[in-house]
């Protein structure tokens, strides 16, 4: 029987660490340029454009993860279409930080008061010119601490794609586990990668809305 050491655990998961952290990066990336487009939908002058992506948004808000990666996996092969798993979970993630982060940015867009729309509006700005030069840059200050905060659950959400055969972190302990019959010590090693990813995110989080509250204060 082979022996496996620590090292020899920690090497594997670290190496598929590396797609957790691509993952992860990719989804949010991509998710915060999907979910611009659904913050400016949703402050929309039309109202059909607001409806749109207030069901866009109920729709991956109201609906698991899980069965959102089956539909991106299992969906489009009904039709012959041969999706790869990284696609799909790349897919999937981004479509579902999307939802999250738009409605995120939306209130605090909404959290500035009236006066600095009227105020712009009197000096003959167009309503994109208001977002770029006087609404984005104060909602950005709020917006800052919540969106790093959700970027902890992207991470967490990778550990779901696991389900449809891609191997990232949670899917790799699961193989290691298999090959060394040692659960305690992978999925001991896993939780605490996923830490070490997580908690620093999660602080610095804390520590931004902490310095936010005191400025707002002081001002």
């Amino acid at each position: 029987m082979i022996e496996f050491t620590i090292w020899d655990i920690l090497r594997n998961l670290l190496l598929a660490t590396r797609w957790t952290i691509l993952l992860s990066l990719v989804s949010f990336v991509g998710g915060g340029l999907v979910g611009l487009v659904l913050l400016f939908l949703r402050i929309s002058k039309r109202k059909w454009l607001r409806a749109l992506a207030k069901y866009y948004i109920e729709l991956f808000q109201g609906t698991p993860l899980l069965m959102q990666l089956f539909i991106a996996f299992f969906g489009l092969g009904l039709f012959g279409i041969d999706v790869p798993a990284w696609l799909a979970a790349g897919l999937a993630l981004i479509l579902w930080s999307a939802a999250f982060l738009g409605e995120i940015w939306r209130g605090c867009v909404e959290a500035i008061a009236k006066g600095q729309w009227e105020a712009s509006a009197s000096l003959a700005m167009g309503r994109l010119q208001q977002m770029r030069y006087v609404i984005l840059p104060q909602a950005m200050r709020i917006a800052v601490p919540p969106t790093v905060g959700f970027s902890v659950q992207v991470i967490k959400g990778t550990a779901l794609t696991s389900i449809i055969g891609f191997v990232e972190l949670s899917k790799a302990g699961t193989v290691v586990t298999n090959a060394t019959f040692q659960p305690f010590t992978v999925y001991g090693l896993v939780a605490l990668i996923y830490f070490a990813l997580c908690w620093p995110l999660s602080k610095s989080s804390q520590i931004l809305e902490r310095k936010l509250n005191v400025a707002h204060r002081n001002h």
